[in-house]
């Protein structure tokens, strides 16, 4: 018992972040990619804290180090490593899969750095791909959070209004809501008969 007690009260130590040159940068860069997709923009900010840390710990220049990292970014993007196009028309794609609205999705790409331009391509294939990509992806929701018909029917109405307040905060619009909420089953829901 007193061991763990002595283990406990010591502080843990924090190794002081590494000295950045440009390979140690690639390298961090490779590792990042190698675990996480990411869009150019979000590789950069990334790099960027890497280099902040690295020139607070050891005086570094912060200029030159954001410049190794544009250069790097610049690199990996005309390498294919990086593909802001791809990498919006994946996630998009998962992120409707778990049940995103569109609106959500749109905000999320943006959050991690997206072009405009990028996002809107991938919002049209998701179109293509579902006709109606909000409809199927609250219909995802609905039954992730068993919502709406997948409630037991002496539920639904009392929490109808709850429901649609949930469909309402994860970004779908009212007449989406309602139809996917006031389908009369889940069977129904699923073959689009909402």
């Amino acid at each position: 018992m007193a061991l763990c007690a002595a283990m406990t009260s010591t502080p843990a130590v924090r190794r002081p972040p590494r000295k950045l040159d440009a390979a140690a940068l690639e390298r961090a860069a490779r590792h990042y990619l190698e675990r996480f997709a990411s869009s150019a923009e979000n590789l950069r900010w990334v790099l960027r804290r890497r280099v902040e840390r690295s020139a607070r710990a050891h005086g570094t220049d912060r200029a030159a180090g954001a410049r190794l990292v544009d250069d790097l970014v610049a690199r990996f993007q005309q390498n294919g490593l990086l593909d802001d196009a791809h990498y919006a028309a994946a996630r998009a794609a998962g992120l409707a899969r778990k049940g995103g609205s569109t609106r959500a999705i749109r905000a999320r790409l943006r959050q991690k750095g997206v072009d405009r331009a990028d996002i809107d391509r991938a919002i049209a294939l998701l179109t293509e791909e579902f006709h109606e990509p909000d409809t199927a992806a609250a219909a995802v929701l609905v039954r992730r959070r068993r919502l709406g018909p997948h409630r037991p029917a002496p539920q639904r109405a009392a929490h109808r209004d709850r429901d649609l307040a949930a469909l309402a905060r994860a970004g779908f619009g009212y007449d989406v809501a309602r139809q996917v909420i006031d389908a009369p089953s889940p069977e129904a829901l699923a073959a689009g008969e909402a």
